[in-house]
C-alpha cells in the first residue's frame, strides 16, 4: 500500500466514524500524523482529499461486490448479497457523514451519484436480468422501470428531509425499502430462494 493509499484509507476510516462537519486541516494532520507538506504533496485541500477518499471508498466497494457476486448461485442471492453488503455499510457509517457531503462536499457527493448510474444502474440492470432468464424474477418485469424505482429508492433513503438521520435509523430504512419491494419481483421459485436466503442469513 502507498503512502497515499495508507493517508486516503486512514481519512475514509475518521470521516465514516465522526462525518465531515468538523475537519479542518490542523486535526487532520494531528490524526493522521502526518506533516502539511506531506499532505500538500499529496492533495491541493480538503475537498480535493474528501474527493479522493470518495472515489478511493466506490473502488473499495466495487473489489467487494465482485467477491461477493463471484460466490452468489443466483440473481435472487446476488441481489440479497448485496443489499445485506449495503446494510452493513449503513450500519458501520455514521449517518451524518452523508448529510455532510451533500451539505459541505458537493462535488464529492455529486461524484458518488454519478457512480450510482454509471455503475450501480448497469450492475442492478443486468442482475435483474439474469434472474428473469433463470426463472426467479418474474417475466412481466419491465427491467429498466424496475431498476429506475430501486435507484430512486437509493436516493430516496439517502435523502435527509424525508430520513433525517437524528430521527431514523438508516440501516433499517435501507432494509425496510428494499426487502419487502424485491420479494415483490420473485417468481413463486425465485421466493424459495429468497426465503431459503433469510433463514441462512442475519439481515
Amino acid at each position: 500500500m502507498t503512502l497515499k493509499e495508507t493517508i486516503t484509507q486512514e481519512a475514509l476510516t475518521i470521516f465514516k466514524k465522526e462525518g465531515l462537519e468538523n475537519i479542518s486541516e490542523p486535526y487532520l494532520l494531528n490524526r493522521l500524523d502526518i506533516s502539511q507538506a506531506t499532505f500538500r504533496e499529496i492533495f491541493r485541500s480538503i475537498p480535493d482529499l474528501v474527493n479522493q477518499v470518495m472515489e478511493y471508498d466506490l473502488t473499495l466497494q466495487r473489489n467487494e461486490h465482485q467477491q461477493i457476486l463471484a460466490k452468489s448461485p443466483n440473481a435472487v442471492e446476488d441481489i440479497m448479497c448485496l443489499l445485506v453488503h449495503g446494510i452493513k455499510q449503513v450500519k458501520s457509517t455514521n449517518p451524518l457523514y452523508y448529510f455532510h457531503l451533500q451539505q459541505h462536499y458537493p462535488q464529492a457527493w455529486q461524484i458518488g451519484i454519478s457512480h450510482l448510474y454509471s455503475y450501480s444502474y448497469p450492475q442492478i440492470h443486468g442482475i435483474i436480468n439474469k434472474g428473469v432468464l433463470e426463472g426467479n424474477f418474474r417475466k412481466d418485469i419491465n427491467i429498466p422501470l424496475v431498476t429506475k424505482i430501486i435507484m430512486e429508492q437509493l436516493n430516496m433513503l439517502l435523502n435527509p428531509t424525508l430520513f433525517p438521520p437524528d430521527r431514523y435509523n438508516l440501516a433499517e430504512v435501507f432494509r425496510s425499502i428494499f426487502l419487502y419491494y424485491l420479494r415483490g419481483l420473485c417468481t413463486d421459485t425465485g421466493a424459495r430462494q429468497a426465503e431459503h436466503f433469510f433463514a441462512h442469513n442475519q439481515i
